[in-house]
């Protein structure tokens, strides 16, 4: 653990309201010593909150074993193995393996996620016996000194003990947009985070107590919000469920009561009308394949805070990008100091000096300065004023040596040439010219008056120009690239100078970098800020608001938006967008909003975020037409059934084989393959369209060729004849909406369906197999003739799906 001695002369000492129901908590600079942390770890006194990144083991398995699908099958396999031979009890099996996978998968998952959670936890930094040190936020005590800078988060509530121009947002918790200036015996609260200054602070709540303890853990869970796969398939089992009963009621009835067969057999061939009616392994399949995609990312140190940001993150038409830890690197180096007028540039070297020593938290920019300029020494800092990127500068005054021909007193401003300039100003159009060439300019401005009022920069004078070039990251200009060919247009929200961003940009070869705005000029109306963000690429000097506001405006176009960004400015537009990207590096605050965190820093992965999320989209797509069309004809079977007044041509066993062979082996290969097309909206609709028409092509089919068997064939065995005469055909017809789905073919799409028909064959030539599955072709003309029965209607499946691509699009 890093340390760092602290210096206990200083600091208040303000009078403290302990928390409810604990003794007084006195503000100490040194913090709690060793003895009193373990007092207080032994009285429960510990911010034990348990924050998940995901599900427990035990709400794993009651989510994949608890579903009303899985009752249904329970209650139907207990009956099977009560009246009916095991081969036809199959299906409970299959669902048990089912069910396990989907256990062990999001179990894995879960290991992945909680692990890269851990890595990306941000420590906050507590003062104990004198010392500094990261801790884990779970390790903190009631009464721990918790230091504060730019872009830490509140962990616990407290009341502050030190404040250097603190400025605490609030909004997550208020709404309240604007900072709140904190001062020593202030309180602040859990889930606020600064944006400006430093300090710290007691903590006087800890664990569940603290303000926001809860909505922090529930946020940090599992989540399965704005996923339109989830809410689709949800969509779906609702109506399979409605659908399902009076069928189901209807073929019982019609195998109990209306044909006087056997009992037990009747009970047998109801099961299996009813078993294939439920698309179950669509849920799995469907956590599963979000499971593993958790796990493929977590490998490239991705941390995927919310499953469905994968499925959103594919379907995001703009990202919203910060310059700065997305473009560029962290750091910059100066490559130039312009003094101005009669500026003595020795002079201004120690100013810079002294700035970069005044700030204990430096931002990029002073780091780059502070790496240029070592502090003179004999300057004593009298007052600070921290940036803020809603005022674009920051200051600090001295107390100078009183060498030379300089007051002993000065007030220095440093930051954005435009904000600090006047309009008009002859510099502007220089500094503009430094801009295009992609360079960032802070200007060092020497401030009439202090530094508390509410406009320092008035009357200013202008004294140098500071030239910094900015490290480009190498892979951004390839992500850009990407993101341009999959029509994903890229708008570039910065802070600084929009000409310099753009030309930053430019380099990068982002298309339309041209297009740049200066967002002060930016339109408040949102209808033109929406097509004033849809015109225009680069937009620079965009404060935190505007970029809340900006996201807004490219959603009320309806655009999906995905924000990136690593600073405390970033938080509100990306807890607004629809998928929220914080670089690891960022600030806890960013962090805590975002879904995707890229704790490698490289934007270059977001790339392979999309690809996860259109795979995930695409193959479940797929697979729900395949479990669907299972559905449709099972239900159109059924209710032909009841009204025809015949025995049901399928006993649980036969069904198991097809949806093993046509459905549930090929589905689980189809749901993790490679999936690069671009996803689509409206996924109920377009699986529909596709699975309606093909189960009832099936289902009719499959009947047709039972009633042509049932006036082929007549005497003992005739509906064991009848039954594998239909199981051919629709065998033969649900492989061709396999070898459809399976398009287009790779040479394991071609070996996976090939293997299917191979194992059918197996089955119908093994005696054993025959025996087992109660599946035996008799004579030759009737099964050629469901051979051609299922050959016209497979011709009829490709017109149907041709059809219905012309008219809906893929």
């Amino acid at each position: 653990m890093t340390q760092r001695a602290i210096d206990s002369s200083g600091g208040q000492t303000p009078d403290r309201s302990p928390s409810e129901g604990a003794a007084p908590l006195a503000y100490d600079p040194r913090g709690l010593s060793t003895a009193e942390v373990a007092e207080r770890v032994a009285r429960g006194e510990v911010n034990d909150v348990p924050v998940r990144s995901s599900r427990s083991l035990t709400e794993i398995v009651r989510a994949n074993v608890l579903t009303r699908f899985n009752l249904i099958i329970g209650v139907l396999w207990v009956i099977m193995l009560a009246v009916a031979p095991i081969q036809d009890s199959l299906f409970g099996f299959v669902i048990i393996a089912n069910t396990g996978i989907g256990i062990v998968q999001e179990w894995r998952a879960k290991k992945t996620l909680d692990g890269l959670a851990v890595i990306g936890e941000a420590k906050p930094t507590v003062r104990r016996d004198g010392t500094a040190g990261e801790i884990s936020t779970s390790a903190i005590v009631l009464g721990d000194l918790i230091e504060l800078g730019p872009g830490d988060k509140v962990v616990v509530d407290g009341t502050v003990g030190e404040a250097d121009n603190l400025e605490i947002d609030e909004s997550l918790l208020t709404g309240e947009a604007d900072p709140v200036l904190k001062r020593a015996g202030d309180p602040v609260m859990s889930g606020s985070f600064v944006v400006a200054g430093g300090g710290a602070f007691t903590a006087t709540k800890v664990g569940r107590e603290a303000y926001a303890a809860q909505l922090a853990e529930e946020a940090s869970r599992f989540t399965l919000v704005q996923s339109e796969l989830r809410s689709g398939i949800s969509t779906i089992l609702k109506y399979v469920t409605w659908m399902m009963i009076p069928t189901a009621i209807g073929l019982v009835i019609s195998q109990l009561v209306v044909k006087e067969n056997d009992f037990k057999e009747s009970v047998a061939r109801s099961a299996g009308g009813i078993v294939p009616m439920i698309p179950e392994g669509l849920v799995l399949l469907t956590s599963v394949a979000f499971a593993i995609g958790v796990v493929r990312l977590g490998r490239k140190q991705c941390l995927v805070q919310e499953l469905p940001a994968i499925e959103g993150l594919a379907r995001v038409d703009v990202v919203c990008l910060d310059k700065t830890g997305t473009l560029t690197e962290g750091g910059m180096d100066v490559t130039e100091v312009r003094p101005l007028g009669s500026a003595d540039e020795a002079y201004v070297s120690r100013v810079l000096g002294a700035l970069g020593g005044s700030d204990p938290r430096p931002n990029a920019s002073l780091l780059a300065i502070v790496d240029a300029y070592p502090d003179p020494g004999g300057w004593r800092v009298t007052d600070t004023l921290p940036f803020s990127s809603a005022r674009k500068y920051s200051g600090a005054a001295f107390r100078e040596d009183g060498s030379g021909d300089h007051p002993a007193d000065s007030v220095w401003l440093l930051g954005a040439p435009d904000v600090l300039l006047p309009d008009g100003d002859p510099e502007l159009a220089s500094i503009e010219e430094l801009n295009r060439q992609g360079l960032r300019v802070l200007l060092l401005s020497r401030a009439k008056g202090g530094l508390d009022g509410p406009d320092a920069a008035a009357g200013s004078r202008p004294t140098a120009l500071v030239v910094l070039e900015q490290r480009l990251r190498p892979d951004a200009g390839e992500t850009l690239r990407y993101f341009a060919d999959q029509r994903v247009a890229a708008k570039v929200i910065s802070g600084d100078n929009a000409v310099s961003v753009g030309a930053v940009a430019g380099k990068l070869g982002l298309p339309g970098a041209e297009h740049t705005l200066d967002a002060r000029k930016m339109p408040e109306e949102r209808d033109a800020m929406a097509s004033a963000m849809e015109e225009n690429t680069v937009f620079g000097r965009v404060t935190p608001q505007q970029k809340r506001n900006m996201v807004a405006a490219l959603q009320s176009r309806g655009h999906t938006v995905a924000m990136t960004g690593d600073g405390v400015n970033d938080v509100l537009a990306l807890k607004d967008a629809d998928i929220g990207v914080s670089m690891g590096s960022g600030s806890e605050a960013t962090r805590a909003v975002a879904q995707i965190v890229l704790l490698d820093n490289s934007f270059a992965t977001l790339p392979s975020v999309v690809a996860e999320g259109r795979r995930v989209i695409g193959n479940i797509t797929r697979v729900a037409t395949l479990f669907l069309t299972k559905t449709v004809y099972s239900v159109l079977l059924a209710i032909l059934v009841v009204c025809f007044q015949v025995e049901y041509p399928f006993l649980p066993r036969h069904l198991t084989l097809l949806s093993t062979l046509t459905i549930g082996v090929p589905a689980f290969f189809l749901a993790l393959a490679p999936n690069k097309e671009r996803a689509q909206p409206h996924f109920v609709r377009r699986v529909m369209r596709y699975a309606v028409p093909s189960g009832v092509i099936a289902g009719a089919a499959t009947f047709l060729t039972y009633l042509l068997a049932g006036s082929h064939y007549s005497g003992a065995g005739a509906l064991d004849a009848e039954t594998s005469a239909a199981t051919l055909t629709l065998f033969l017809v649900s492989m061709w909406v396999l070898a459809i789905i399976a398009r287009p073919y790779t040479w394991w799409r071609i070996l996976l369906v090939a293997s299917m028909g191979a194992a059918f064959l197996i089955v119908l030539a093994v005696p054993w197999l025959q025996h087992f599955f109660a599946l035996k072709l008799v004579g030759a003309t009737m099964p050629w003739a469901a051979v051609a029965v299922a050959a016209a209607a497979s011709v009829l499946l490709e017109y149907v799906w041709r059809l219905v691509g012309r008219r809906f699009g893929a």
